[in-house]
């Protein structure tokens, strides 16, 4: 029996060794004794990672211990690795489910680099990890709920990546987890009630997502938070009374969202340890609480876009303040003393900005804001009721960059040190009673790039020191008493693309040298006192969008050289001396809306296309010697003299003859062919709509109001767009109405329905259902239904047709942020179909117009209209056939190699990429007439880069600098300066990468995975 015993126990151990063994070689969740599992996990973590340009896993080899390998720490017991820190190392790929194999690891910092997927749920392992660091780097999907596993967590921070779904409500159970931290993610729902049980909890960070929702009353058990950063979401209901019972509470951040109620009077008492207090953007009304002053270590108040008035209570003890921020509310009464709060400020030796405009304050700025911080940067007052002079202590502000006194009843001289406030980028007196001359000081200001002083009362000469302001775009000097000549004004840099002299008393005649000035969009010269001929050198502007020259003494002919203002939208040349006949080339500007000639001496006949075709965008009146158009201008029938009827020969006669007899012909046969084919249209027609969603055509025409041109919000090349309102006005929608006269509609039709039928993806133009039947009048119909894009097309952004309203503090543009995020969702939207998909798709089209942007300026590529699917093979592969179709695609954007007839493949999407990618932060168009012969986009760029600050989009360099203070919540000078260059630097990396897509030669293009992964490298370095 003994022996039978000891062989059974023999047998028995050798079978569980095998079985051990055969376990672990076939599970990665296996951890063998020791700390050999350690390492095995690492080499795991070291294969997972595809791009390591510092070479920090260089020592990962045999040669070293792992414990003393680069970001590796071992407790000194066990040699178990219990940190991993791999921050800032510019490091991508993906987070291997290995790291769930690091049992004893308490630190995981993989922070600021460019790992992407999802995380791994098998962290949930890690019962000792207490600090999960994974913020800014490009990490997707959802948050594991199973992190609540990880009982020991203090620390979670997930802030800039790309992660969707809820917060998980699990997360409750951590009971130890002092911070977590989710900004600027895809986050939706709500904000979890059990974090009420997280005792220990000090800071939650979620701004800058979509979480919906009141805020819930969580606050009561937790008895050392300090921090609640909420900023940015879509929040309702009121702010939970218990926040205002923690007096440890030092930030709290809810702006931009829709909470209501008003500010308890205690505030200031309540949290006397408040440094950030943020609830800009919602409905807050009533009083600012007086007690405010109380919380005197406060350097951030931002109540703006709110309902709040009554008097700004004194701010006297607030020493440490940095900003200010109460624009946009209804703050006093137009009372003398409203501002004088602003003396309590003189105190505040750090201040930065101060934002008052929009309110209702009245009375005098006071002289105080002479001694107000020299930190000051940006002041504003705009659109309010403040009268008196400008305090010439004003030119203390030595570092003021941004002066707002746009719209107030302010009087007297501009004061002439403003001149030597050398910082000084922006300057808005627009609308007030200023008299006197521009001090020529001015030209003092070599950053000068905005000059607002319309709407005033100045005089005199515009001194000629302002052409030495290098960096000036935009000028306007409207309605003033200005009077000498044009051309000192004129001479200014070719940057130059908003200019404003209109209603004033200029003379002498326009000069060749504003022909210089190629990047006007906006020129308003009208209602002075100029004269002679419209110099031919105007035809330069090819980017001009408003021309405005009425009410002056100009003669002589249209110029023909005004052909290339084909982007021109408005044109007023009315109360001049002008002659000759209307150009017919003006009746070929597809966007020109109106035009204005009316009160010259014209003469001839009136086209009838184009503009010329709507009697309220054209006017003509007053000028005697036209003749034709529409019936709507009730001008005379032309009269043609008898010179001109000899002139027509009897061979045209019989040329046209012919011509009519074949055209008729045609059109019996056409006819003929489609009475015969149209039952059998019909009979296919219900089986074709099968393959589709169904939605009729009567609730389609009901939806855009009979498919109204009021309701037209766009056109492309096989149809119309039309925005519709379905269900009642619970959906609102985009139809796109095919033109099946048009060549190809049809086939455009199918093209897009099947590729849209099998692909979904976040920056895809969502498809909602399809149309294709008959009409009324029994003609075919197709249509596809898209989900509504409520910011219109990326076209409409980087080259808008709106104009500057004065009102406003920016014209309608992009940040750099929003141009480098949207230039991320086209490029992941273009990796999805090249690489992703069951059927590689090549898009063929991509361009501005067919990227459309949601409410969030969310980036969504549409049109798939000229889609190709492609055949499982390599895209390396030399047995490309060459296609006998027709060149697709717009011109600018399409692959040179297509024009030789290659066939479609997924470099010619990175062509078009490329381009695109460039014209975004240029402002350039591909087609831009600057380009001629061999010059392109891409070769003007690559010959710009490393030096890009003349290339660059001037409206992108006038939006960055508020964009960046605006960003920049923490005030250290060095470290604005720093980040400047940080963002010059990530420009140029951005314009290398689209030189390098739009390169001529196919194989020195970038893949478009590679894209992806170098921009959101670009975007965690910003």
């Amino acid at each position: 029996m003994g022996l039978y015993n000891s062989i059974s126990a023999l047998v028995f151990s050798s079978f569980c060794m095998h079985a051990l063994i055969l376990h672990y070689s076939c599970s990665p969740s296996f951890a063998l004794p020791g700390n050999e599992t350690d390492k095995l996990a690492l080499l795991e973590v070291k294969a997972s990672i595809t791009h390591d340009p510092l070479g920090v896993l260089a020592s990962w080899n045999e040669t070293n211990h792992f414990c003393y390998w680069r970001g590796v720490s071992c407790g000194r017991r066990h040699k178990r690795v219990i940190s991993l820190d791999l921050e800032s190392s510019k490091l991508a790929g993906s987070i291997t489910p290995h790291v769930g194999n690091l049992s004893f690891l308490r630190e995981l910092y993989l922070s600021n680099n460019s790992f992407n997927h999802q995380i791994p749920p098998q962290i949930s392992r890690l019962h000792r990890l207490q600090d999960l660091w994974l913020e800014n780097n490009s990490l997707s999907g959802q948050i594991p709920t199973n992190l609540s596993l990880c009982s020991q967590l203090r620390t979670i921070r997930l802030g800039y990546n790309l992660l969707v779904g809820k917060i998980p409500e699990k997360l409750g159970s951590l009971s130890k987890l002092r911070l977590i931290s989710m900004h600027d993610n895809y986050l939706t729902g709500t904000v979890p009630h059990s974090f009420a049980n997280l005792s220990s909890l000090e800071i939650v960070s979620a701004c800058c997502n979509s979480l919906s929702g009141s805020i819930p009353d969580i606050f009561g058990k937790l008895t050392n938070f300090r921090t609640l950063g909420l900023d940015e979401n879509r929040l309702s209901g009121t702010l939970p009374p218990s926040i205002f019972n923690k007096s440890s509470v030092r930030a709290l951040g809810v702006e931009g969202s829709r909470l209501q109620g008003t500010l308890p009077a205690n505030l200031g008492i309540a949290l006397p340890n408040l440094e950030y207090f943020n609830i800009d953007g919602n409905h807050f009304s009533g009083p600012i609480p007086v007690s405010l002053s109380n919380a005197s270590n406060l350097h951030l108040i931002g109540m703006s876009l709110n309902q709040l008035h009554g008097k700004v209570p004194s701010l006297g003890n607030l020493h440490r303040l940095e900003r200010l921020l109460l624009h946009f509310s209804s703050l006093g009464s137009g009372a003398r003393d409203d501002l004088s709060f602003l003396c309590d400020l003189t105190n505040a030796t750090r201040l930065e900005i101060l934002k008052l405009g929009k309110n209702n304050f009245g009375g005098m700025l006071p002289q105080c804001i002479a001694n107000l911080s020299s930190s000051l940067i940006y002041f504003s007052v705009s659109q309010n009721q403040i009268s008196g002079s400008i305090p010439k202590g004003i030119g203390n502000l030595v570092n003021l960059a941004s002066l707002w006194l746009l719209g107030n009843q302010l009087s007297g001289h501009i004061p002439r040190n403003i001149g030597s406030l050398q910082k000084l980028y922006l300057i808005h007196m627009g609308r007030n009673s200023l008299s006197g001359k521009i001090p020529s000081s001015f030209g003092n200001l070599s950053g000068l790039t905005v000059l607002h002083l319309y709407d005033n009362i100045l005089h005199g000469n515009v001194p000629s020191s302002l052409a030495e302001c290098p960096n000036l775009i935009m000028l306007s000097l409207r309605t003033n008493n200005f009077s000498g000549s044009v051309f000192e004004v004129l001479r200014i840099s070719s940057w130059f693309t908003y200019l404003d002299l209109s209603e004033n008393q200029f003379t002498g005649s326009p000069p060749k040298q504003v022909g210089n000035l190629i990047n006007l969009w906006h020129l308003d010269i009208s209602y002075n006192m100029l004269f002679g001929e419209i110099p031919a050198s105007f035809g330069s502007f090819i980017k001009i969008e408003y021309l405005g020259m009425e009410g002056n003494l100009l003669q002589g002919n249209i110029p023909s050289s005004w052909s290339s203002l084909k982007g021109i939208e408005e044109l007023y040349l009315s109360h001049n001396n002008l002659s000759g006949t209307i150009p017919e080339f003006l009746e070929r500007f597809q966007f020109l809306e109106s035009l204005n000639l009316s009160f010259n001496n014209l003469e001839g006949v009136v086209p009838t296309k184009g503009v010329f075709k709507n009697a309220s965008a054209t006017t003509l009146v007053g000028n005697t010697k036209l003749c034709g158009g529409i019936p709507e201008f009730h001008l005379p029938k032309c009269k043609f003299q008898q010179s001109h009827k000899r002139r027509l020969s009897l061979t045209l006669k019989l040329v046209i003859s012919l011509v009519c007899g074949l055209l008729g012909l045609i059109f019996a046969l056409c006819f003929l062919y489609l009475y015969c084919s149209k039952k059998e249209r019909k009979e296919h027609a219900s089986s074709d709509s099968e393959k589709f969603l169904k939605v009729s055509y009567r609730s389609l025409l009901k939806a855009t109001n009979g498919f109204s041109s009021t309701n037209l919000i766009g056109m492309g090349s096989f149809g119309s767009v039309y925005k519709g309102v379905l269900d009642q006005g619970e959906t609102t929608i985009a139809v796109k109405v095919l033109n099946l006269i048009h060549r190809g509609a049809s086939k455009s039709f199918a093209a897009e329905c099947e590729a849209l039928k099998n692909i979904r993806h976040r920056n895809i133009l969502k498809v909602l259902s399809a149309c294709s039947g008959v009409d009324y009048s029994g003609n075919d119909f197709k249509a596809l239904v898209y989900e509504f894009m409520a910011n219109g097309s990326l076209e409409e952004w980087l080259h808008p047709t709106q104009k500057v309203d004065e009102t406003d503090e920016r014209p309608k543009s992009l940040t750099f942020c929003q141009r480098l995020n949207i230039a991320i969702d086209i490029a992941m939207a273009l990796d999805y179909l090249h690489h992703h998909c069951q059927t590689p798709i090549v898009h063929r089209d991509l361009k501005p117009s067919n990227v459309l942007l949601d409410e969030d300026m969310t980036g969504h590529v549409g049109d798939f209209g000229l889609v190709k699917f492609l055949p499982q093979i390599s895209e390396n592969d030399s047995s490309h056939q060459s296609s006998s179709a027709g060149v697709k695609g717009t011109i600018g954007y399409t692959p040179p190699e297509y024009g030789v007839g290659h066939e479609v493949w997924r470099q010619g999407d990175v062509y078009s990429y490329g381009v695109l990618l460039l014209e975004m932060f240029t402002g350039k168009r591909p087609t831009d007439n600057m380009f001629q012969g061999t010059s392109n986009l891409h070769n003007f760029v690559k010959a710009a880069v490393p030096k890009v600050v003349q290339i660059v989009d001037p409206l992108l360099v006038l939006e960055s600098f508020e964009g960046d203070m605006s960003a920049n919540n923490r005030f250290d000078h060095n470290r604005q300066t720093n980040r400047n260059k940080i963002e010059e630097s990530c420009l140029v990396s951005i314009l290398e990468i689209g030189v390098a897509c739009s390169a001529q030669l196919p194989r020195e293009r970038m893949d478009i995975s590679d894209v992806v992964a170098e921009l959101c490298r670009i975007r965690n370095k910003l």
